[in-house]
C-alpha cells in the first residue's frame, strides 16, 4: 500500500451501520468540520483489531488518489483506522535517518517508553529512520522542527 497518499480525518465516532452487505460498515465520524461517513471494508486496516463503537475517538485515513463520489456529507473508503485517547494526536508519515519528518512537521525522540512494533505487532529490530511511520503523541516542543517523544510508533513496511 502506498501510505504517501492517505489523509486522516479525525473525530468521534456517533453511528456505525451496516454497509451494503453483512461484510461492510459505515462509520460516521463527528469532526470539527462536521459528518463525515467512511466505509469499512474487508481491507481496512482497524490498528490492532479493536472493535469500534459510539464514542471512540478515530483517526479515519483515506485514499486521496481514490474517486469519491460528490455527496454531503462526504464519504471516503476507510483504508486505516486507528483508536486516539485522550489529547493524542497522530502522524503518518515518512522520516528520515534523523527520525524528522519529510516535511520537516515533526521530529522525534525515542524513550525506553515508547512502544515501537510493526503493523502486524511484531517487535522490530531495525532503525526506524527512513520508514513510513504511524505515530502516536501528545505534546511538542515549540522549535523548528516540533520535537516530541512518541507514546507509540507503528512502522509501516513498504512492499518493494
Amino acid at each position: 500500500m502506498d501510505y504517501t497518499t492517505l489523509v486522516p480525518v479525525t473525530g468521534i465516532i456517533v453511528n456505525i451501520t451496516r454497509g451494503n452487505d453483512c461484510c461492510s460498515q459505515m462509520l460516521a465520524l463527528r469532526t470539527e468540520d462536521g459528518i463525515v461517513n467512511f466505509m469499512i471494508g474487508m481491507d481496512t486496516i482497524v490498528i490492532d483489531s479493536r472493535q469500534l463503537r459510539q464514542g471512540m475517538r478515530v483517526a479515519a485515513f483515506y485514499d486521496s488518489n481514490l474517486p469519491v463520489p460528490l455527496i454531503f456529507p462526504p464519504q471516503y473508503q476507510a483504508q486505516l483506522i486507528t483508536v486516539l485517547g485522550r489529547n493524542e494526536q497522530i502522524m503518518l508519515g515518512y522520516f528520515d535517518s534523523d527520525l524528522t519528518a519529510s516535511d520537516g512537521s515533526l521530529q522525534l525522540n525515542i524513550s525506553a517508553g515508547t512502544m515501537i512494533k510493526t503493523l502486524n505487532g511484531q517487535n522490530i529490530t531495525c532503525n526506524l529512520g527512513e520508514h513510513t511511520l504511524l505515530v502516536y503523541y501528545t505534546t511538542t516542543t515549540r522549535s523548528i522542527p516540533p520535537q516530541t517523544t512518541p507514546r507509540r510508533i507503528i512502522v509501516l513496511c513498504n512492499e518493494n
